[in-house]
């Protein structure tokens, strides 16, 4: 079983920054990919951004693209999401996601808890 667990939620000002993390624990195996998505109340959930094992590909959704940058620590397994210029757009819980494929043919994929991040103007 892995656990996923993210931090660095918050309130933040129109135009200002916030650093997500999400560190996986358990039985990690990689290579993996991991992915942020972001749900705001009443809205489905939507993709914001992604990274393979290298942190070489990165994937991001338009509305996001130029703000969000996304990288990782393989020796940490970790992957943050440095927001910048956030806008109350932004506003949503923010899930970390990943899958894993295990060298016994199983596999593993779920979310995290989610972290808040509220934008106010």
């Amino acid at each position: 079983q892995v656990q996923l667990i993210e931090s660095g939620g918050g309130l933040v000002q129109t135009g200002g920054s916030l650093r997500l993390s999400c560190v996986a624990s358990g039985r990690t195996f990689g290579p993996y990919t991991m992915a942020w998505f972001r749900q705001a109340p009443g809205k489905e959930r939507e993709f914001v951004s992604a990274v393979s094992w290298t942190g070489i590909n990165t994937f991001y959704g338009e509305s996001v693209k130029g703000r969000f940058t996304i990288s990782r620590d393989n020796d940490k397994d970790t992957v943050y999401l440095q927001m910048n210029n956030l806008v109350a757009e932004d506003t949503a819980a923010y899930f970390c996601y990943s899958r894993m494929f295990y060298n016994t043919g199983d596999s593993w994929d779920g979310w995290g808890q989610g972290t808040e991040v509220t934008v106010s103007s």
